[in-house]
């Protein structure tokens, strides 16, 4: 049975796209360099800032885009970030159902914690993995297999929900099931290529799989 549930953040659990896509123009932008459309930044996004800015650049030495982008991005959050539809309702059911919770992120620490303290998400989750707290990122399975091991839980038992190919990979090599989302920039259709164990085409699309999973033998 599904005794825990990890979630990525980023456009998963809540809606920081056109932040992130905005950060990214605005990095380029004020450092020269050839600007990028949507289309061509949302392929990379839920990997870390630097590879994405690496990948973008073709530079080594990305800290100074990379305090670019934090800039803007700490100045624009409030702004930008919004919610998805039934998030919080779901999380209030999943812990009534005695389900676990937590966050594997490549994010850093602090903009996590602020993201999850905006829309009151900061409560329901007993750990917290971000890109701070590991050696591999995802696609690696080191960041689920932490916050598997910080809470004690079965892999087999374990549920990873995230809305890129990197949550997809990551939890397929820790060994536990993985939930790509619909509303994922990058799209269902390329998600499925990724061969996720389910889609949700919304957050209360949890409640059947958790009970689809806690009556098999």
């Amino acid at each position: 049975m599904i005794e825990c549930v990890l979630f990525d953040l980023d456009g998963t659990i809540v809606n920081t796209n056109e932040l992130i896509i905005s950060s990214f123009m605005h990095a380029l932008k004020e450092n020269n360099l050839p600007s990028l459309t949507r289309e061509q930044i949302i392929p990379f996004m839920g990997t870390t800032l630097q590879q994405q800015m690496s990948a973008f650049s073709g530079l080594e030495d990305i800290s100074v885009l990379e305090r670019s982008y934090r800039s803007y991005n700490n100045a624009h959050h409030d702004e930008l970030v919004r919610s998805f539809p039934g998030v919080n309702e779901t999380m209030e059911e999943l812990l009534r159902r005695g389900i676990r919770l937590g966050i594997v992120t490549t994010k850093i620490r602090p903009t996590t914690l602020k993201a999850l303290e905006m829309f009151d998400l900061l409560k329901y989750m007993e750990t917290i993995v971000t890109v701070n707290d590991v050696t591999h990122p995802k696609p690696h399975p080191e960041p689920v297999l932490t916050a598997v091991a910080n809470l004690g839980v079965d892999p087999a038992k374990t549920l990873m929900v995230g809305d890129s190919a990197v949550d997809i990979q990551s939890a397929k090599a820790a060994g536990v099931r993985v939930a790509a989302v619909a509303w994922s920039l990058k799209g269902e259709d390329v998600l499925r290529t990724y061969e996720p164990d389910y889609i949700l085409h919304e957050m209360k699309d949890l409640y059947s799989i958790v009970e689809q999973e806690t009556v098999q033998p």
